[in-house]
Order: structure tokens, then sequence, then C-alpha cells
């Protein structure tokens, strides 16, 4: 469904991706996982070409993409939810989840309203549709960020630390719409950069461990968490606590 062929990222004399392989299957709930600075971000902001790769490939259903076609049909199948949110501060809670599909011809005014109102409805949003974001916590924040994405109807999401600028009472809000996803949306592919070990050993089908730029190890939730071979990623998973 999705693959990245031997992608690389420089900025400037500073390589950040050196070489990276993944192929990504239709219904796939993908974990990326790494210290700091390794490169996880910069791999999302890649696939979504956000980031113009220096070299590699990325293909979507076997069609090659890159910033040279229009990316709008690629941006809507490939879905992306960003660490700080990034909604516009000027806009409502609806006008910031239907802005995309009106502006795209998606969908007409009508069938967004009352899309959107289905998704808020499902979060317990409902009554906030009419909100600013600076009225909202950051756990309300990202799950209207979350419906933004779903109202395109992706295909793939990707997730850059969904829940890294929250407070931790307010993690448990964002990891139950995912799982929600996951439950209820059962052809939705997902791709998560998080530090929540926890989460993803519990969440994830595949785990893939990145480090200075490379793919370390790649494996189940069991053989990456349980029963690492690299020593790389033993020292990182003795960091941290998984259990």
């Amino acid at each position: 469904m999705l693959e990245v062929r031997n992608l690389k990222k420089s900025f400037g004399d500073k390589k950040v991706l050196k070489g990276i392989d993944l192929k990504i299957d239709k219904g796939e709930v993908l974990g990326i996982i790494g210290p700091s600075g390794c490169g996880k971000s910069t791999l999302l902001r890649c696939i979504n070409l956000l980031e113009e790769p220096t070299s590699g490939e990325i293909f979507y259903n076997e069609e090659k993409y890159d910033r040279s076609k229009n990316l709008s049909n690629y941006r809507r199948e490939v879905g992306m939810v960003f660490q700080q949110f990034n909604l516009f501060p000027h806009l409502t809670v609806m006008e910031n989840i239907t802005l995309a599909p009106l502006k795209l011809g998606i969908l007409t005014k009508d069938e967004a309203v009352k899309a959107a109102k289905r998704y808020l409805k499902k979060i317990d949003l409902l009554d906030k549709a009419d909100f600013y974001p600076n009225e909202l916590s950051g756990g309300q924040k990202q799950r209207v960020a979350i419906c933004r994405t779903l109202i395109m109807n992706p295909k793939v999401i990707l997730f850059d630390e969904p829940t890294s600028a929250l407070d931790p009472e307010m993690i448990g809000e964002v990891t139950k719409l995912m799982r929600d996803i996951k439950d209820t949306d059962f052809n939705m592919t997902m791709i998560i950069v998080s530090h929540e070990m926890k989460f993803i050993k519990d969440f994830c089908s595949r785990v893939v461990f990145l480090d200075e730029g490379k793919v370390i190890e790649d494996g189940t939730p069991n053989q990456i968490f349980n029963h690492p071979k690299d020593e790389k990623l033993q020292k990182f998973l003795s960091k941290i606590n998984t259990i």
C-alpha cells in the first residue's frame, strides 16, 4: 500500500535520514520508536511530502509520488495529525474541521457540517463546535485535529507524537479516540511516532526502531519490546518503562 525506498533527507550538512526502506500494508498499525533526534518526525513529514526528500522514492498503491505532482489527492488519502495540533486560531472548531473538504470541493457545506457534527458527537465535543482553539484544552484540540483528518476519509493516517504536547490526564482522551478509529475503521492504516512506549506496545501490530537515521530493527511488538536483538535497541529500552 505505502512504500518508502532508500529515503534520505539532509538539512544542509546534517544527514537526518540515511536510507530508509519501509513497506506498510493495508490495515497495518506501525509504531516508530527511537531516541530524540533520530529522524522519526522527519520520516513522517517526508512520507506526507511536507518535507522534500533529498533522495529516494515514495510509492502509494504502486504509484510514485513527489512534490512535482499535485498532492491534494495524495494528502486526501494520506492524512497527518501533528504534535502541536496545527488548528487555525481564528477559526472555530467547526470551521477548522470543514475547511479542507469545502476548499477542495469534496463535500458541500451541508455535507461537511453534517459530517463534522457526527465526528464531534463521537468525541463528546459537539457543544464546542462554535468555540475557538484557545478555548479548548490540549486533549480537546488534538481530538478536533484528528476529526479534521478523519473528515477527509483518508486510507492512511500519520500521527506525529499525538500526545507529547498534552498533560498526562489528557493523554487518555486522545489514545481512546485512536483505539476507536482502530476498532471501527478496520481498513485504516496508521503510522505512529510516539514516546508512549506502553501505548505503542499494546496498540501497534508492528514496530520499527530508528536510530541515527536508519532502521535498526523491525518486528512485532513482542519481538521489539520483549526480545530485542540489536544492542542499540536493548540500551534504548533499558532506559524506559514499557510495563
